[in-house]
């Protein structure tokens, strides 16, 4: 997109690669997670709830595979996830939505990408990374609640290709329009599912009208 084109709600939401979650369940819960008022403690369950409830449409492409099971009653064919799973936390916000990816799919595996904002110039710097063993065999799934300028999205998904990983998810629970189109013209295969595409971003890089920063109102740290 040129300069000269203005990112907007509408226009992120034309692109092909992202995925707007709408339900009133989450809309809902957002509204409370948005508030100023709302204390660390629920802050943290809203985050989880949320997340939880877009794990559904984040995964409704995994594939299957079909067994043999034992009811009380007969044995029947059912089937069973065919994919291995490997959820990538970025530090330090995103591990307000790991648990609820454990309720789901508590086999997976986790691939910790730590990044540091710098406050100064807004942009993620890389500081840490831990991948299992076998990541390159996994489907991965980034989990980021603040999708902002897109440049943590980025270099995340950059690091995990160069590791050989090839199939890769973006869930995130509120983005701007910016970091959408900057990220989908560098990786248009990468699916990012977000509960809300916001107006925009402020002079500082944070999203409004947003939340505030998730890790500050995840670990009280505000």
């Amino acid at each position: 997109m040129s300069q000269s084109q203005k990112c907007t709600y509408q226009t992120a939401c034309e692109l092909s690669n992202v995925r707007l979650i709408k339900h009133p369940l989450i809309e809902h819960k957002l509204t409370i997670l948005r508030d100023r008022e709302t204390d660390p403690f629920q802050f943290r369950m809203l985050v989880d709830e949320i997340s939880y409830l877009m794990m559904f449409e984040a995964t409704r492409d995994l594939a299957l595979r079909e067994v043999s099971v034992h009811t009380p009653v007969a044995q029947t064919s059912a089937y069973k996830l065919a994919t291995k799973i490997m959820i990538c936390p970025i530090l330090r916000a995103a591990l307000g939505m790991l648990d609820s990816v454990f309720k789901l799919i508590p086999d997976a595996s986790v691939g910790f990408l730590g990044f540091q904002r710098d406050e100064k110039t807004a942009q993620a710097e890389f500081f840490y990374a831990k991948l299992p063993a076998d990541a390159a065999e996994r489907t991965a799934i980034i989990i980021d609640p603040m999708f902002a300028t897109g440049g943590t999205a980025i270099d995340a998904v950059k690091f995990l290709l160069k590791n050989g990983v090839k199939k890769i998810k973006f869930i995130s629970i509120i983005a701007a329009p910016e970091g959408l189109h900057r990220f989908s013209e560098i990786y248009p295969q990468v699916e990012v599912f977000t509960a809300a595409i916001d107006e925009r971003l402020n002079e500082q890089k944070y999203i409004v009208p947003g939340l505030g920063d998730a890790g500050d109102r995840v670990f009280n740290t505000m």
